[in-house]
């Protein structure tokens, strides 16, 4: 670590400079076949770039926006435009035009670095229609499909590496000298918020800011030049940012890109990363595939398993406790990772994990019971954008699965008289981009960053309940967090997302539930159950049976005013596109309220069913409104949980 680097562009020339082409800086996967760079390449086409969109005419304090899978050039291009003092803002490569255009147009951008002709394809329509007045120049660096685009404000990502190496022989040392004199108080990112109330704001986080909260994160947890990251979440979000560069170039460690995001799971398993820093989805996802893959298991190994399963149980319970485990319990353990535990873990990428964390949204505790029985030393991270998206972290043999742990160095925690969570630290942000009332808001007057979360100190531990405007009380006066419930009601590898309500006027908790696709469907074809559609099967009593069976073993872990009375399986997906979740997939509680009241306000009544009026669209653009009856299910009519059979995944959280 160079301690006179005070920006992300003067650690990475002191890497360079430290290990030339000697070590692995970045690898890429292309065809099947890994290809490496070095530290010295990677500079190299780092200063390429930079000195390319010099030549475009873009200097200090100028935003460039990226948008695409993660890739090399991605952050060649945001290490590009911060050597030349200026910023990065990342998009969603999923995002519709709409928040493209939000995006570029609040942050003024000139230049648009874009992964390929999808990308293209979307800014083109915005560029033709008048809606991006600022942007100048796109840059594409995948050219598939884009050979015969002939439009001018196109260029391909080498040629610009190519203007700027034109550019760097006509001024030598130019780019050195802008390098250093890069500030650590020199915004490096704009930084998109979740945007659950309505369009994501940008959060200026300067490289200060981001250096500090990773030299903090490694303070905790060391990681070191020889470990690997591989990076398939999108670099747009904070959290592949502090661990992708942020940590990455104060310590030397690799990044790995996989193929792309079918390939995920593969590419996790070849290249067996030490670190990964994940939203709860990814580590929710991974638990599905063990639970299915358990479920199509013959006897032996469902057998197997159980027995591996209690045993790293109870180890785990020891450990995160701070104890050690007994001679005879460590035997055991031996064996039971040998024959049941390390093999599961291979399968899921996770065989030489060794900083497993979570954060951006709460993690179950079952989900994260699941994981430490299994071997992985999973950990919550909690903080927000505003700060870095890291605050608050478990430590080693001090993990609560109902806490998110305790505040890093040199990060002030404070619960507030109202029960709101206020942050203070170097760590956070420089205010919001060209929005100094927003700012204002999440500010209080001595300094400390609103969160709008509330929680409680549980022996210095912080408890996160949920946002704050998010917490009910039921009827019998039991206070209650909906994302606590929709947690475990997501710990079905058959339900994919889940929505509570209850509270206030509503005399009951109800819940509107979409299924897992993949797994429901998985187990219909063990039953012999036909569909056509994912309408069809949701609304298939027998899959109705299956949730509520679930739903059941859910309630029994909750109290008597959280739990879900009736229940609804939802028509469709929820869906990013349509505004329905952030792009990190945090539900928009507000919209789902608009969007379906007459749903929810079906689930209060004694009805058995609901017809709505559906929207639905083709491919080829064209819609049809649908007529579309809904069930509407009671818990009343529910039996008890089975017992647990062996090799099933349901526990309780305590």
């Amino acid at each position: 670590m160079n301690a006179a680097a005070e920006t992300f562009p003067q650690l990475l020339a002191a890497l360079a400079a430290e290990h030339g082409d000697r070590r692995t800086a970045v690898r890429e996967k292309r065809y099947g076949i890994w290809k490496p760079l070095s530290w010295g390449v990677y500079h190299r086409r780092v200063c390429s770039f930079a000195h390319g969109l010099a030549a475009l005419g873009l200097g200090r304090g100028e935003v460039v926006a990226v948008l695409g899978d993660n890739r090399p050039e991605w952050v060649m291009a945001e290490l590009a435009i911060q050597s030349l003092g200026g910023a990065c803002v990342g998009l969603y490569p999923d995002g519709v035009v709409e928040e493209v255009a939000h995006v570029l147009t609040h942050a003024e951008v000139r230049v648009v670095v874009a992964e390929d002709q999808e990308q293209v394809d979307k800014l083109i329509e915005l560029i033709d229609a008048g809606r991006l007045p600022t942007v100048e120049r796109v840059v594409y660096y995948d050219p598939r499909g884009l050979e015969h685009y002939e439009l001018p404000v196109l260029t391909e990502f080498t040629a610009v590496e190519e203007a700027g190496d034109a550019y760097e022989a006509e001024h030598p040392g130019w780019l050195d000298e802008q390098v250093a004199a890069g500030r650590g108080g020199d915004v490096a990112i704009l930084c998109t918020t979740s945007g659950t109330t309505g369009k994501p704001k940008l959060a200026e986080l300067t490289h200060a800011n981001l250096l500090s909260m990773g030299r903090s994160l490694m303070a905790i947890d060391p990681i070191g030049p020889d470990d690997e990251f591989t990076s398939f979440l999108p670099l747009a979000w904070i959290g592949e940012q502090m661990l992708a560069l942020a940590c990455s170039l104060q310590v030397g460690f690799a990044l790995s890109f996989p193929e792309d995001a079918s390939t995920v799971r593969t590419d996790l398993r070849e290249i067996g990363p030490q670190v990964m820093f994940s939203p709860p989805r990814i580590w929710e996802s991974m638990l599905s595939q063990v639970q299915v893959r358990l479920e199509e298991a013959g006897w032996v190994k469902r057998r197997v398993f159980a027995w591996a399963y209690k045993v790293g149980d109870q180890v785990a319970g020891l450990r995160v406790r701070g104890q050690r485990p007994g001679a005879g319990l460590r035997l055991a353990h031996a064996v039971a990772d040998a024959v049941g535990l390390r093999p599961v873990r291979d399968q899921l990428g996770l065989a030489r994990i060794a900083h497993a964390y979570t954060g951006g949204a709460p993690l179950g505790p079952d989900v994260f019971r699941f994981f430490h029985a299994l071997g992985v030393n999973l950990k919550q991270i909690y903080g927000q954008t505003e700060i870095c998206g890291i605050a608050v972290l478990h430590r080693d043999d001090d993990v609560r699965f109902a806490t998110v742990g305790t505040p890093l160095p040199g990060t002030d925690l404070h619960v507030a008289d109202d029960g709101e969570i206020l942050l203070r630290s170097v760590a956070v942000f420089a205010g919001y981009h060209r929005n100094p009332e927003a700012t204002a808001q999440a500010m209080t007057t001595d300094g400390w960053l609103r969160t709008g979360d509330a929680g409680y100190i549980d022996d210095g531990h912080l408890v996160v309940i949920d946002r704050a405007k998010d917490v009910l009380q039921a009827a019998d006066g039991t206070r209650f967090s909906p994302a606590f419930v929709e947690n475990k009601l997501k710990f079905s590898q058959y339900v994919e997302e889940a929505v509570v309500f209850g509270g206030g006027d509503l005399r009951y908790v109800t819940a509107m539930i979409t299924i897992d696709m993949d797994t429901v469907g998985t187990w219909a074809e063990r039953e012999k159950l036909s569909y056509t559609t994912y309408t069809d099967l949701a609304q298939r009593e027998a899959v109705y049976a299956l949730v509520a069976a679930h739903i059941a073993r859910a309630n029994a872990d909750l109290p008597e005013g959280a739990r879900v009375r009736r229940f609804v399986l939802l028509h469709k997906q929820l869906d990013a596109d349509d505004e329905e979740l952030t792009r990190t997939r945090k539900v928009r509680r507000s919209v789902i309220s608009d969007r379906y009241g007459e749903i929810i306000d079906a689930l209060y009544t004694d009805a058995d069913s609901v017809t709505i009026t559906a929207t639905v669209t083709y491919q080829d653009g064209s819609t049809v409104k649908r007529s579309i009856p809904l069930a509407l299910w009671s818990m009343d009519d529910v039996e008890p949980p089975e017992p647990v059979r062996p090799g099933q995944l349901v526990w309780s959280s305590g």
